[in-house]
């Protein structure tokens, strides 16, 4: 039980932030050498999307109402 604990945090912790990186440095990559495309594009957001589920939450302002 133990083991199925760790193992859940080091894919939270290590192996999705490293996707959603390779995932970004790949598409950078592909558009660097053949320009803007919908691959791109989908790659980009899914890491943005990776990124945004579990990578550091954007502070929020102290003032924003309804957010």
């Amino acid at each position: 039980m133990i083991f199925g604990l760790i193992r859940r945090y080091v894919l939270m912790a290590v192996a999705i932030p490293l996707a959603a990186a390779g995932a970004r440095k790949l598409s950078q990559t592909l558009e660097a050498r053949r320009g803007p495309s919908r691959g791109t594009r989908l790659l980009r957001q899914g890491a943005d999307t990776l990124q945004g589920r579990f990578g550091k939450q954007k502070k929020r302002s102290r003032f924003a109402l309804g957010r």
